[in-house]
């Protein structure tokens, strides 16, 4: 499909089973065994700020909340942890989503920037709230790197919706 410089390309309609499938991934590999260091970055985060976005009418607040509570579950945090920081986070992409898909892939990483500091500061405030230890500046870093990755997110997770660069005979756009 020949584009103008600037328009963006039209995407086919996301699978639901897709979208599922991406957020259980991102469950399964923050559930991965590596001594989480503070600075590890978020996965699931990341595709829950990115689904809220792109597809907030599919994924909200609750499936938010739903893998905040299996995050918590499985890290043994205090119960609500993570599900406060995940429906934050899915709240303000709500919120920004319109907004946001006007620009570039890297503005709006930069513009999801504080979302993820705003969720890993969260998380620090319940989890000392609750007596735990600080666990010191690394964890800063971690938002960083979520923003880093978001245009390789958005990358893999907007793939299976790009149409075939090349028109034929049989399809009209």
């Amino acid at each position: 499909m020949i584009m103008r410089p600037g328009q963006q390309q039209l995407l086919l309609p996301v699978s639901p089973l897709f979208i599922w499938a991406s957020l259980v991934a991102a469950l399964l590999v923050n559930m991965i065994p590596l001594g989480r260091a503070a600075w590890t970055p978020d996965l699931l985060a990341l595709v829950i700020v990115f689904w809220s976005v792109h597809q907030p009418a599919r994924i909200g607040i609750g499936a938010a909340f739903m893998f905040g509570l299996l995050m918590d579950v499985h890290q043994t945090a205090m119960l609500g942890q993570h599900a406060l920081s995940y429906t934050t986070l899915g709240f303000f992409a709500i919120m920004i989503h319109r907004r946001l898909l006007w620009y570039p892939v890297v503005s709006q990483a930069l513009q999801v920037l504080p979302l993820f500091a705003l969720s890993h500061l969260i998380e620090v405030a319940i989890r000392m709230i609750g007596g735990g230890m600080f666990p010191g500046w690394a964890f800063l870093i971690s938002p960083v790197i979520e923003t880093v990755l978001w245009p390789l997110a958005s990358l893999a997770l907007l793939a299976p919706q790009r149409r075939t660069p090349e028109p034929d005979a049989n399809r009209p756009l």
